[in-house]
């Protein structure tokens, strides 16, 4: 638990600090002729018919799918263990099609979903991917076992409570991936865990 608040921690530093920088950058320049600096993160764009919940639900999925891919790619780079690189393959086949069926489920009902991680999960991003020693525990701990977590609960709430019944089946169908991929990252952790350096 120490270990999950300090990385929490960790992560809003970075990503506070990343805003504090972009901020002071931008109000140096006001008087500048020019482009403006537009954030990273592109807002969703909305004409939705879905409920504001339902409509939450699928921009934190989409944007933890990117999370998980982006983080993926960079496990198949620095991976040193082989299955963690296969299981890092894996997750990116894996949500790559779910995260094209999120797109074409949010499109239909009105909706564009993001197209990156939050800030918060690229600040957790840039710090996984300073890791050089340990990184394939690293890697699983916050992107197969946390995030896998932190998906399972959102999935399973929007299963029961969604309002939408296309949004409920999404969501109902996408978790028993979710919780293999949780499963299997946690099978992974122990094993690279007991290798020997």
């Amino acid at each position: 638990m120490k270990r999950a608040g300090l990385a929490l921690g960790l992560s809003l530093g970075v990503a506070f600090g990343a805003y504090a920088q972009t901020n002071a950058n931008t109000n140096a320049n006001t008087n500048t002729p020019g482009p403006q600096p537009t954030p990273s993160v592109t807002p969703a764009k909305s004409d939705s018919k879905l409920d504001s919940a339902d409509r939450d639900f699928l921009e934190n999925a989409a944007q933890s799918g990117h999370m998980e891919i982006a983080g993926s790619k960079m496990a198949l780079e620095k991976a040193r263990n082989q299955e963690v690189k296969s299981y890092a393959q894996m997750m990116i086949d894996d949500h790559t099609k779910v995260g094209e069926q999120l797109n074409t489920l949010a499109k239909s009902k009105g909706y564009e979903p993001p197209t990156e991680p939050s800030m918060m999960m690229q600040a957790k991003l840039k710090t996984l991917g300073m890791r050089d020693e340990g990184f394939d525990k690293a890697y699983l701990e916050s992107v197969g076992i946390d995030a896998h977590e932190d998906a399972i609960k959102l999935f399973e709430k929007a299963s029961q409570e969604a309002k939408d019944a296309d949004v409920k089946k999404f969501a109902a169908d996408t978790l028993p991936a979710l919780k293999q991929h949780r499963d299997k990252a946690k099978a992974l952790h122990q094993s690279v865990a007991g290798e020997k350096k």
